[in-house]
């Protein structure tokens, strides 16, 4: 029995398919199914009923993954306690980032990151929020990137507030005002990214209006991804609401949406720095902190006039 092995039926676990967690941990799936069997064939037992579809572990097989989870866990903390020795900054470090922050944020401090500590191994994996907590919790990231506060007992650090920013069409009629307005905006109006996306939580609390003097558009889309939305608003079909880093590199050349600040107080959400222990890599917990901060644009660092939006 190796700790490989033990990865291995965690990962499957986790994603109840061989060929998927085999893609997930970068290892071919002959590999991953192999060393599975060679452990079942150890133990003498199954640890996966293989006739089902997704897979799921047997009853001892649900054990043996709760045990390897514990067996992992304790390995990984004494890995982190040699890495945490010193003054360089080593060893793998795992980020779990929300989508509607990593596109636009993750290019602005990783070369500037890996350039000061390069004996860090970064490992980001895009999460919904509630799967990004639920890999803290478990020990799978050593951090993660999130706009809303938590509920669970985290450790936070706040890095920045990003404000939110219209995106409207060149048509639209909002789009002869300077700035916008929290009451110009309905809810039956804008592309909204799909259930489960704290953006989109956070922009139906902004948009506190039902749509009473409109017609509804014939289209309905929602969308996992803010450039989908950005393309539809392009294509002369309304507006939607974006944060600030997604409209950073925006050329107004190159496309016909039109982007609009809001009138202060500025609708915005803060991002922030959560993980859950505080005791193991502090230390490159700081640095990492310390280099996003110093990465990203100026005037992102001011709190002045914001509405904060949870």
């Amino acid at each position: 029995m190796t700790l490989t092995q033990l990865s291995y039926i965690v990962a499957v676990d986790k994603y109840r398919h061989f060929a998927t967690a085999a893609q997930k941990i970068y290892i071919t799936q002959p590999t991953l199914s192999m060393q599975i069997q060679k452990l079942e064939d150890e133990l003498g037992v199954l640890i996966f009923d293989r006739s089902k579809s997704p897979v799921v572990p047997t009853a001892m097989g649900e054990e043996i993954v709760k045990q390897a989870k514990l067996i992992l866990s304790g390995a990984k903390h004494i890995e982190d306690m040699v890495a945490v020795q010193g003054d360089s900054l080593k060893g793998t470090f795992r980020v779990g980032i929300i989508p509607t922050i990593a596109p636009y944020l993750v290019p602005l401090f990783l070369k500037p990151f890996i350039n000061k500590y390069p004996d860090v191994e970064l490992i980001f994996e895009e999460a919904l929020t509630a799967e990004v907590l639920k890999g803290l919790n478990e020990d799978y990231f050593d951090v993660g990137i999130i706009a809303t506060p938590t509920e669970q007992h985290m450790f936070e650090q706040d890095l920045f507030l990003e404000p939110f920013l219209g995106y409207v069409s060149s048509s639209h009629e909002l789009v002869k005002k300077d700035k916008l307005c929290i009451d110009d905006l309905y809810k039956e109006d804008l592309w909204l990214l799909n259930e489960g996306h704290c953006f989109r939580d956070q922009t139906m609390k902004i948009c506190k209006k039902n749509n009473e003097k409109r017609n509804k558009a014939p289209i309905i889309f929602e969308s996992g991804n803010l450039e989908t939305l950005k393309r539809l608003v392009e294509q002369d079909f309304g507006i939607t609401l974006m944060p600030y880093l997604a409209m950073n590199d925006y050329d107004t050349r190159c496309e016909n949406g039109v982007v609009k600040e809001f009138e202060d107080p500025v609708p915005s959400r803060k991002i922030r720095l959560v993980y859950s222990r505080e005791f193991l890599k502090k230390n490159l917990i700081e640095a990492f902190a310390g280099v996003i901060k110093d990465s990203i644009p100026k005037e992102l660092v001011s709190e002045d006039k914001a509405m904060v939006i949870e």
